[in-house]
């Protein structure tokens, strides 16, 4: 028997197995890097041991260290959880060897199917050669051989991008998953990401525990799924069941897993097998009810699985709430997270390694928390959701909770013969935009900053009338006066009426209707109910200003990569890319604006970056007149 797991990973889904091992009565060991010391995983386990270091590669990704700090706090078994070292063959050797119980499949079932390109041969379809990839074969898909979470894919659409797409693609898989090999496939547009949970024990039972569908997508990162999938045919369900089970028992499967295909034109294309628990794995928990993680851990103690897997019953849906800005390239966002209080109750799950006060960094993943519904219906179950993440209280660095709501209220959402994994290219620009309300919200957050600064300083009304008041949130002017009998008159925007006002909370009538907003203001960002705003300066500071054609840092990061040959007296071409900044485990592009002469480059591989850095400066090309003809020189008259 089990007593003590060292989970070799961090943030949510280190907490969701110690969850499990609390209510096993299984002691828990957690391992930290340098900028994980202070992190809620590290708080809920039992032991924790140090990894010396900030970034994945310095820690995570070290199963030496893992291993060796599994020896020292004295646990039994490892549990990889997903990503880092999850599907790494010899990170699992490495476990058994040194007498630690892998809670995961055979080291042989990860060789076989950890690498993409392996799969893909064992299953019968031959990735394409890159050297061979001619004009009528796009778009294609450069893809990572090893590892997941869209890190080290690219879409090309033309072939003279290929060669530097490959490039990028396996830099960026060398960096995130040791493992530096890609391969290219065809790329199916607009297809649904579905995928079959199996389970298999050492007794030579499978089980092929329903459908998932996780079609929304960005960046080839999942953003919703949900359990089972919607609308599929009986029979191509049937197909995929029989594919996902051929294949783990192909490979002598034990464990957790996932197969994964892409479903077009009603076929069913195979993607890959991931050997390991997904992220999205709770809707399937919620569905079937089960608990994967403990019957993995079961498993691997030897214990066999019922031969049926239980009935499911209803839908679930996850989304995945990040700290990012959609609208701005999906733009990781870092800080202190001053308030993070999710809904729960009946219906509700909420699977999460953070709580308020803890701080969002720039080494890993920006994902906050999984928000999981579980209802009869599919309808239902987007409902419930879509208000729990409504009344989410979340102030401190920008997230994705608008566009998740709006994404589960959207009529290609609610249709799932519109599903596919191009709904964010067709309708980023409408989930994106300011959710209703925000000009009530910056009302709000005038009168409420006026509150605290009458409070200070005493009454604000005077007897011979000023001008309005003037505070400008976001795109949002307000402009308000005190009254005599202690309120404020809103002059603008019209028809809004302030009926109660006080220093964090603030009501407001509109047509009738009166609606309540809590406000907390930290720094130049200001929270009015769900709405997230800027606080415009009163005097800009002069230090923000830069010289014309300068690059930002959009995000705190790590310059990875520098185009070949730039440097200063380059030419460059409009949206040439001139360098690559890792945050958050993810890539993101730093192009050329404008085409002219890069005049100053400050970045350098390896150098961490914050916020607002100058990267580099290109000078735009100036137009020269055209020298005009002798006709052109006549006067015309």
């Amino acid at each position: 028997m089990i007593g003590s797991v060292l989970v070799a990973n961090r943030g949510e889904i280190a907490c969701r197995i110690f969850r499990t091992c609390r209510d096993l009565g299984i002691a828990t060991v957690a391992v930290y890097s340098d900028a994980d010391a202070d992190a809620l995983h590290v708080r809920e386990a039992d032991a924790a041991v140090r990894l010396p270091g900030a970034t994945p590669a310095e820690t995570y990704l070290r199963g030496d260290l893992v291993v060796r700090a599994a020896l020292a706090a004295g646990a039994d078994a490892v549990h990889p959880g997903y990503g880092f070292l999850s599907e790494n063959e010899e990170f699992a050797r490495a476990v058994q060897a040194a007498g630690l119980v892998w809670i995961g499949p055979p080291p042989a079932a990860i060789a076989a199917m950890a690498s993409k390109t392996r799969a893909k041969e064992l299953l019968g379809v031959a990735p394409l050669a890159a050297a061979d990839v001619a004009e009528d074969d796009l778009p294609v898909l450069v893809k990572a051989a090893a590892g997941g979470g869209g890190r080290g894919m690219r879409v090309v659409r033309e072939l003279v991008a290929l060669e530097g797409e490959l490039a990028a693609a396996s830099a960026e898989a060398l960096s995130a998953f040791g493992d530096g090999e890609v391969f290219v496939e065809p790329y199916v547009e607009n297809g649904r990401h579905v995928e079959v949970q199996i389970l298999a024990d050492t007794h030579g039972t499978v089980w092929t525990l329903g459908t998932r569908d996780c079609s929304l997508q960005r960046r080839h990162q999942k953003v919703i799924e949900e359990a089972p999938a919607p609308g599929l045919p009986a029979g191509l369900v049937d197909e995929l069941y029989e594919r996902s089970a051929a294949a783990a028992k192909a490979v002598g499967y034990v464990g957790a897993g996932t197969v994964e295909f892409l479903v077009a034109g009603g076929r069913a294309h195979f993607l890959e097998m991931n050997t390991r628990l997904q992220v999205e794995h709770p809707v399937t928990e919620e569905v079937h009810g089960v608990d994967l993680v403990a019957l993995q851990i079961a498993v691997a103690e030897g214990g066999p699985l019922p031969a049926e897997p239980p009935a499911p019953r209803g839908h679930a849906i996850e989304a995945r709430l990040y700290a990012e800005d959609p609208a701005g390239g999906w733009t990781p966002q870092t800080g202190l997270l001053h308030t993070l209080d999710l809904p729960t109750g009946p219906g509700l799950r909420v699977d999460t390694g953070y709580v308020s006060g803890d701080t969002v960094g720039v080494h890993y993943d920006a994902m906050l928390a999984k928000v999981v519904a579980h209802a009869p219906t599919r309808a239902e179950a987007a409902r419930a959701l879509a208000r729990a993440l409504e009344r989410a209280r979340l102030h401190g660095p920008g997230t994705n909770r608008d566009l998740l709501v709006a994404s589960l209220r959207h009529p290609d959402f609610a249709d799932p013969g519109r599903l596919g994994t191009g709904f964010y290219e067709r309708h980023l620009a409408v989930l994106t935009e300011p959710p209703e309300g925000e000009a009530q919200a910056a009302v709000a957050a005038a009168l409420a900053e006026a509150a605290r600064g009458t409070s200070r300083f005493g009454g604000g009304w005077r007897n011979v009338r000023s001008q309005d008041e003037v505070k400008v949130y976001g795109a949002h002017e307000v402009r308000y006066r005190p009254t005599r009998q202690g309120g404020y008159e809103v002059t603008s925007p019209p028809g809004i009426r302030a009926v109660a006002v006080t220093p964090d909370r603030v009501r407001l009538e509109v047509d009738g209707v009166v609606r309540d907003f809590e406000v907390a203001r930290y720094g130049d960002t200001v929270h009015a109910g769900r709405h997230r705003l800027a606080v415009a300066p009163r005097f800009p500071d002069p230090r923000e200003q830069t010289v014309p054609g300068s690059l930002l840092a959009p995000m705190p990061g790590t310059v990875v990569r520098v185009a070949d040959g730039l440097g200063a007296g380059t030419p460059v071409e409009a949206g040439q890319p001139l360098l690559w900044l890792e945050a958050m485990k993810m890539e993101h592009r730093v192009v050329a604006p404008a085409s002219g002469t890069l005049t100053a480059l400050h970045a350098v591989p390896g150098r961490q970056v914050e916020v607002g850095a100058l990267l580099a400066v290109v000078q735009p090309a100036v137009e020269q007149p055209a020298v005009p003809t002798e006709a052109q020189e006549e006067d015309p008259a």
